[in-house]
């Protein structure tokens, strides 16, 4: 998406004003400065229209990084399709963006799900159900018969 022309269209105004607008914003220059002292350069833009246009640049630019956020961790994910990718292109603000990411956006990461991965998961419900070491024992005992009995059957057959 080209900025300066959307902006231009936005606020009524020709390409070049938004262009020589953004050059000084970019190069650090003040709203009021710009207003003030460098009124022939963007041809006579008045402080409110400078400044509605430094309002739009921002979020133009920040939607514009985080549609590129959002299609590089989908794509790293694999599941960006061609039809999703062009949904989020074509998306006109953040709000929008988000939501197509949400259903992709990954997990938060807590101690527990690292636990989990580690297998640590049995031991903390044998923790929560606060069972004896007879108990612990018989059920070690159960599983260890199941797995014997199933290898057992692979055999026969």
């Amino acid at each position: 998406m080209n900025i300066e022309k959307k902006i231009a269209e936005e606020l009524g105004i020709k390409v070049t004003q938004v262009e020589a607008a953004v050059k000084l914003i970019d190069e650090g220059c003040t709203i009021p400065f710009i207003a003030r002292y460098r009124k022939p350069v963007t041809g006579e833009l008045n402080d409110e229209q400078l400044r509605t246009l430094d309002e739009r640049l921002k979020y133009l630019r920040n939607l514009e990084e985080k549609k590129e956020t959002v299609l590089a961790s989908i794509e790293e994910q694999g599941k960006l399709t061609d039809e999703l990718k062009k949904k989020i292109m074509d998306a006109q603000t953040i709000v929008a963006v988000d939501d197509l990411y949400r259903p992709y956006r990954p997990k938060r990461r807590t101690r527990a799900t690292d636990a989990k991965e580690k297998g640590l998961e049995p031991l903390a419900n044998i923790i929560m159900l606060q069972m004896t070491k007879k108990q612990i024992t018989k059920l070690i005992l159960k599983k260890e018969l199941k797995t014997l009995n199933r290898l057992f059957r692979v055999q026969k057959i």
